[in-house]
């Protein structure tokens, strides 16, 4: 069967966030939707509808040929388009993908996918007060080991770097996050990795075996090591830069009618002239928001803005939530209180880098300081002297927003 489409999106659904809340739960669904946290609507099978949307799930494409406009799904049904935009995320990275003896043993688990979700609700019920071991000191590392820990579990950390979130936090930064979750509980080993795992005579992971030597008991182990774009259906078909597929200010792709969005998407970063691609959930919204924007605009002979993105990560675990916007180069500048046994600790950091502030981050902001720090990354406003702005603080951000203002 061919079905003959104006506008084909193909994408997957990755839930990162589905499991990191106080009390282990399965997701919200239908509740959980993409655009909701941006303010969005929730996208309920009637919105679809209403909008005149052809909605189409449990579809996997299986081939897609550019040059002909066709996608196969795997029940071999064909769908021709005009226009293409690619949506398909990323996966996770796994350990069998390094070849970790037992990596494949019952009870090893990744957060990507709704059903990696449900599975971990449905492992940490069965094994309660069990013991966790998180392989991983990022996002996934650092907010699954806080929702273990609120539900009782005895939750070891391991990581291979020296300071956990390495990509974004300074050392001086991990120090605090590291000492409030032990403070928490939560054990932490740095400086090794998971070389393979004991199990017991149904498959079940027993102990997770460290580089080091030690041997670590668990009734669970759950990944987070990274992910990669998905991009398999493309390759050879379009440009890719960046380990991505390149795209221009409007997520156009060098394939005529063909658009990328998201994770799989390396675009022009205007705000610092170079190109890069971002795993968030910020920019999957806002590209896709510009692709379609532009899309449209282009069938009205009509232009739009370049998208001008300010990169924006965020987490929230235990009384915890941060924030960080722009770009951490240059030399940090950490200013508050970053006692972890404080009862409200507020601290911060400005990069500057050749005279100007070009990244901020802020633990403990309310709205408006988080606006404030979001402002002040946007604008780049000068400052030569290191020791006058740490003494400053977030004062220096909120002073700029009232500037901006008037």
């Amino acid at each position: 069967m061919q079905v003959k489409h104006d506008i084909v999106c193909v994408l997957s659904h990755s839930y990162g966030d589905l499991v990191t809340c106080y009390n282990i739960r399965a997701a919200r669904l239908p509740g959980f939707h993409t655009c909701v946290g941006s303010g969005g609507e929730k996208l309920l099978p009637e919105w679809y509808t209403d909008k005149g949307i052809t909605l189409i799930l449990s579809t996997e494409i299986v081939k897609a040929d550019l040059a002909s406009k066709t996608l196969v799904s795997a029940d071999r049904e064909t769908f021709k388009y005009e226009i293409l935009v690619i949506a398909t995320g990323s996966t996770v990275l796994r350990l069998t993908d390094f070849g970790v003896q037992g990596a494949d043993s019952k009870n090893i688990l990744y957060l990507r996918e709704i059903n990696d979700a449900d599975k971990i609700v449905e492992v940490t019920k069965a094994k309660k007060k069990g013991k966790v071991v998180i392989v991983g000191g990022g996002y996934i590392g650092l907010e699954l080991s806080a929702v273990m820990k609120l539900n009782h579990m005895d939750v070891t950390m391991v990581y291979p770097e020296s300071w956990c979130m390495p990509r974004l936090f300074t050392a001086d930064i991990a120090s605090f996050y590291e000492e409030y979750y032990t403070n928490k509980g939560v054990h932490i080993i740095k400086g090794t990795v998971a070389v393979g795992f004991n199990i017991n005579d149904h498959r079940e992971v027993k102990a997770v075996k460290l580089k080091d030597g030690r041997v670590l008991e668990a009734d669970i182990v759950v990944v987070g090591v990274g992910a990669r774009p998905l991009m398999a259906l493309f390759k050879g078909q379009v440009e890719e830069d960046k380990g991505g597929i390149k795209t221009d200010s409007f997520f156009k792709t060098s394939v005529d009618g063909v658009y990328a969005v998201g994770d799989v998407a390396t675009f022009p970063m205007k705000m610092y002239n170079d190109i890069r691609r971002v795993e968030h959930v910020d920019h999957a919204r806002k590209s896709a928001e510009q692709a379609v924007k532009a899309i449209y605009a282009s069938q009205q002979g009509k232009t739009i803005d370049e998208y001008d993105y300010l990169p924006f990560f965020y987490s929230r675990s235990f009384d915890l939530t941060w924030q960080f916007y722009g770009d951490n180069v240059g030399d940090a500048v950490i200013f508050g209180n970053k006692n972890p046994i404080s009862q409200n600790p507020k601290f911060g950091a400005y990069w500057v880098k050749d005279g100007k502030v070009v990244g901020t981050f802020l633990e403990g902001g309310s709205p408006e300081e988080n606006k404030a720090i979001a402002r002040v990354a946007r604008a780049r406003p000068a400052a030569d002297d290191l020791d006058a702005l740490a003494k400053t603080g977030l004062e220096f951000a909120l002073m700029n927003l009232n500037a901006s203002a008037n």
